[in-house]
């Protein structure tokens, strides 16, 4: 028996999504499966290959309803009217341990809203989009993952011909800002009740249905959010396309484009070369996370007053400052909160600025300032002034060294992934050699362990691959 069942977002109204089949390959390849999902999952009874067949389309599963949703959103700031799933579709869910998960396709073929798109991903996009995935998984950030890529031998257009290629994605939720968005411009005011109430009954572990559950509702959204993007600062990620149709409602990392762990650490640093305004650098990404939660509020507004999307608003930095603090007290070993820890954070920071320091390394190697003068990446004056504040602070931690540098190699990790590594991947596939991706997906998904057979993937990146900026195109 295959535990893949409709998804209750089929029992909605028609105005949310269109009912589908979708394209699959005349030629599927298996490019990778992923085998620890499969399993977390309850699916590693059903053969990999009978597996892309329900994927492809050849093997069909009578009792689903695949579905592309209907959503709008803001895009570099600009509302656009109608977006919804141009090129992939809700499968279905899963009951798995750890909740209901979607399960859905990216790249399955036209859908009444791909406008002038073919439907189609490409290999280059879905190999990225499954390593970070992974990548962001590891480090414990709240994300999308990728259960199989299918690739084939169908060419499509986009800055050259490609090969197509189809993933078949899990979240939580693929529920978005943009879905309220939707028929709130819409003036469809009934539709965004009945979407609040739908995420507040199918998703208890975030939402409760206390007498004020709209406004709970709303400041929950805001949390997650918040949260995600502290996670997101403390290890150097750059989503590089927060539009409020990429922001899911229980704050998991979805919609993997022109991302990138930054190297230098650069704040002005941009993954996207699209973005020519730096709207969504590495910097900004705290304030756009408010931002988008005020479009969502605005689209809330039937349901919420504006007096109470403000205040719940208000309450957007403090979970932010809180989670990003925390994060960077353990990131330094700290164990305990002192009044100087805000300032040794910064400090460190701008030498990291100032000196061009690599943001992974500099803290995965932080651990020897405990008992040294300087580190591998700390050794100007500065640096050195700056350790002995760093020491004396640790002075007042109880925790003998060993723990200490077990606790910091445990949240501060070796490995990440960098924008040459999966290029190298994605030019190896495209070759049809998947043994690169294979290796490059055990490093990242043990970002803190010692791998000597692949300690050169801790090296900084060469010159020409630092902060690469890369396409929206996919």
């Amino acid at each position: 028996m295959i535990p893949i069942k409709p998804h209750a977002y089929a029992e909605l109204p028609q105005d949310f999504y269109n009912l589908q089949n979708w394209q699959g390959f005349d030629n599927p390849l298996l490019v990778i499966e992923n085998a620890e999902l499969k399993k977390d999952l309850g699916l590693e009874n059903i053969d990999k290959q009978k597996l892309l067949n329900i994927f492809n389309g050849s093997l069909s599963i009578e009792s689903l309803k695949p579905l592309s949703m209907a959503y709008s959103g803001h895009q570099f700031g600009q509302y656009v009217e109608q977006l919804g799933d141009g090129r992939g579709l809700l499968f279905g869910q899963i009951d798995s341990s750890a909740g209901l998960i979607d399960i859905h396709l990216k790249g399955a073929g036209k859908t009444p809203y791909s406008r002038f798109g073919d439907g189609r991903a490409v290999l280059r996009s879905v190999i990225r989009e499954y390593l970070c995935g992974e990548a962001m998984h590891a480090l414990s950030i709240p994300t999308s993952r990728a259960l199989m890529i299918i690739g084939s031998d169908e060419m499509v257009i986009r800055e050259k011909s490609e090969t197509a290629a189809m993933l078949a994605r899990t979240a939580k939720t693929h529920i978005r800002f943009g879905n309220f968005e939707y028929f709130h411009y819409n003036n469809k005011p009934e539709y965004v009740k009945v979407l609040a109430d739908f995420c507040i009954d199918n998703y208890p572990p975030y939402f409760s249905k206390s007498k004020n559950k709209y406004e709970e509702f709303f400041r929950s959204v805001v949390e997650q959010t918040a949260c995600m993007i502290a996670l997101w600062q403390a290890n150097g990620f750059s989503h590089g396309v927060m539009n409020t149709d990429n922001m899911s409602i229980l704050g998991e990392t979805f919609d993997y484009g022109p991302y990138g762990f930054m190297e230098d650490y650069i704040p002005s640093y941009v993954c996207n070369h699209s973005d020519h305004q730096g709207r969504y650098a590495f910097k900004n990404q705290p304030y756009i996370g408010l931002w988008n939660c005020s479009a969502l509020g605005h689209a809330l507004s039937s349901l919420i007053s504006e007096e109470n999307q403000d205040e719940i608003l208000k309450t957007y930095e403090l979970f932010f400052q809180n989670k990003l603090a925390e994060l960077y007290r353990k990131k330094l070993g700290f164990i305990t909160s002192h009044n100087e820890d805000a300032q040794l954070i910064q400090g460190l920071l701008d030498i990291m600025e100032s000196e061009r320091l690599d943001y992974t390394n500099t803290f995965r190697n932080l651990s020897q300032a405990l008992t040294e003068t300087k580190t591998n990446e700390l050794n100007s004056d500065v640096a050195v002034s700056w350790i002995k504040s760093y020491q004396e602070r640790h002075n007042k931690e109880s925790k003998s060294i060993a723990k200490k540098i077990s606790l910091m190699n445990a949240i501060n990790p070796k490995y990440i992934l960098r924008n040459y590594m999966a290029q190298e991947v994605i030019e190896a596939a495209e070759n049809s050699d998947f043994s690169a991706a294979e290796a490059l997906i055990e490093v990242i998904t043990c970002p803190y362990d010692e791998l000597e057979q692949y300690e050169h993937f801790a090296n900084r990146s060469p010159e020409w691959a630092k902060n690469l900026e890369i396409s929206c195109s996919s």
